[in-house]
């Protein structure tokens, strides 16, 4: 699978990636879309029950399974440490996206499967699945090689993926459950297959769902059509005043000229790694890295309208859309959000009536690369990928929770790393995992935190 392990760390890792594989099998199966309008609650409530079962076998005290603000559970453990030893938090979420559209699977979406590639497919298997089983390992392969070096604490989110805060809130009203010297989010990922990787840019986002309501009811597009106004129409043209000729976001008062100087992302690995269709140009202007990093990006996530098999010849009466507007460092996501709705409805043609519900909102986030965590995991890093140093990316996606740890714990030093490389597709169809990425992420997160707890004892 890898090349040869080459400590005995590694070597347990690697003995135990055929375990690991059928953890994730079971994990997988859990159809943990945290949405009750689109799955039943039961399958979340399974998945956090088997994470909290893993846990109480790998003797963690405190265990529980708790039920946050937005009505999701989140499970939490405890396992003590060497007296003295720092606290070290390992995050990941059980909750998934939802899998879109059946038919472009290759492999049933909640069926973990190894593809001819060698890869392993399934929801959830690198975001953010693969994450609990990464802890696991890393875990496991400390406990046989002389125990573990530090206190830990793991804490499994079941809503990141709707984007609702329910961690975060409950954080806020538990101050000292996810205290700790370091943190770990297990919910980033290298910037590509065998490249290691930390992630020290998080954009934030902003949810909102825009509805536009012109007449009582549907009418007739012959005996109405012309005169009439059409509520689909007008949310298109609010939707299209969104983007600039060149696709930019045009947020009306929103900054978009962000800089990154960085590791920057080659526009043909890009396509690549988007599988961008021949001929089809890149939206935007900037570097490839500042599109994604630094600047915001609006998308239109979905639209309430009559799909074309059944549809009649009407004006429609009332259309709704749902739009994520991607927030990055520097900018405050709650004046985006408020740029955001005021923009919406400025541009709303033909004086129709328009309603803005927010629906989710985190902030975005920058690490301190520099601190003495990093180092433990650039080392590390170079341990588990040899011949490679780690590299520093930021990242298009948000993680709420971490502005929300960093605001509740100014001293602790948190870092992003994970599963989710370009080739992994997440929140798209036929997501897969790196058996390569787990074995090696896993060796790499044991050899911190043994690294870790040195560094704090000198």
């Amino acid at each position: 699978m890898t090349a040869q392990p080459s400590s005995p760390i590694a070597e347990t890792v690697a003995s135990l990636i055929p375990r690991a594989k059928a953890e994730l099998a079971e994990l997988v199966a859990f159809q943990s879309v945290a949405d009750p309008a689109q799955f039943p609650p039961s399958e979340c409530e399974a998945a956090a029950a088997w994470v909290a079962d893993a846990l109480r076998a790998e003797d963690f005290e405190d265990v529980s399974v708790f039920e946050t603000p937005d009505g999701s559970r989140s499970v939490y453990g405890f396992l003590p440490g060497p007296e003295g030893a720092p606290t070290v938090l390992l995050y990941a979420h059980y909750d998934v996206q939802p899998p879109l559209d059946l038919a472009g699977w290759n492999t049933p979406p909640f069926e973990l499967t190894e593809g001819e590639d060698g890869r392993w497919y399934g929801r959830g298997a690198a975001d953010c699945k693969g994450g609990v089983i990464m802890h696991l390992l890393a875990l496991r392969a400390l406990k046989a090689n002389g125990g573990i070096p530090v206190a830990v604490k793991v804490v499994a989110e079941g809503s990141e993926e709707q984007g609702t805060g329910g961690l975060e809130r409950y954080a806020e009203e538990h101050p000292e459950l996810l205290a700790a010297d370091a943190i770990v989010i297990g919910d980033a990922g290298n910037f590509r297959v065998g490249l290691p990787t930390v992630t020290a840019t998080l954009r934030g986002m902003t949810m909102l769902r825009v509805q536009v309501d012109t007449l009582e009811g549907n009418l007739h597009s012959g005996q109405f059509g012309g005169a009439a106004p059409d509520a689909l129409a007008a949310l298109i043209r609010v939707l299209d005043s969104l983007r600039d000729e060149d696709g930019s976001t045009t947020v009306d008062g929103l900054e978009a000229e962000g800089e990154w100087r960085g590791l920057q992302y080659p526009e043909e690995d890009f396509r690549k790694d988007a599988k961008v269709l021949d001929g089809v140009r890149l939206i935007g202007e900037g570097t490839v890295a500042e599109r994604l990093w630094a600047r915001p990006a609006v998308t239109v996530i979905g639209i309430d309208c009559p799909p074309v098999i059944g549809a009649t010849p009407s004006v429609q009466a009332t259309a709704r859309a749902q739009i994520s507007l991607r927030v990055p460092p520097g900018q405050d996501a709650a004046e985006a959000t408020k740029l955001l709705a005021a923009h919406l409805e400025a541009h709303t043609p033909w004086g129709a009536r328009v309603t803005v519900e927010q629906v989710g909102q985190g902030q975005p986030f920058m690490a301190d690369v520099t601190s003495p965590a990093y180092t433990s995991m650039g080392e590390a890093l170079r341990a588990a990928y040899p011949g490679q140093e780690m590299q520093v990316a930021g990242m298009g996606g948000s993680i709420p929770l971490c502005n929300t740890l960093a605001a509740l714990y100014p001293d602790a030093e948190i870092l992003l790393i994970g599963l989710s490389e370009p080739e992994a597709q997440i929140h798209a169809v036929n997501e897969s995992v790196s058996p390569e990425e787990l074995e090696r992420m896993s060796v790499a997160e044991a050899l911190f935190l043994l690294n870790y707890a040195r560094s704090r004892q000198g």
